[in-house]
Parts: C-alpha cells; sequence; structure tokens
C-alpha cells in the first residue's frame, strides 16, 4: 500500500481521483486547499492493482 498526492486545479480533482481510480485500487480522496488557496490537495491511499484485472497489464 502506499499513498498518492495530487496538486491541481480545483476543476480537475474529479478527473485526477477517476484516473487514478482506473489504474489503482484506491480509497476514498482526502481534500485539502493548498497554502495559496489557488489549487487542491488530494490524497489516495492506493494498492497495486491484481494483474488479471488490471487494464494496463500487457499480455507476454
Amino acid at each position: 500500500m502506499f499513498e498518492i498526492r495530487v496538486i491541481c486545479p480545483p476543476g480537475d480533482a474529479d478527473r485526477a481521483s477517476t484516473a487514478l481510480a482506473a489504474a489503482f485500487d484506491t480509497g476514498p480522496a482526502r481534500q485539502y486547499p493548498t497554502r495559496d488557496g489557488k489549487r487542491t490537495r488530494l490524497y489516495f491511499t492506493a494498492d497495486h492493482r491484481d494483474s488479471s484485472t488490471n487494464p494496463t497489464t500487457e499480455s507476454e
């Protein structure tokens, strides 16, 4: 298990969450404003997907 931090404009938070959930098994995002208040920090607890369910895994 590991943690992923994403800093993005507030309007991109849903898109970032969706993309990470497609690539990893993620928990719900913890969301905080950046110090300047202009962007959003997202923290995800994530784990690698089983290779049988990972759509990006290529067959050998």
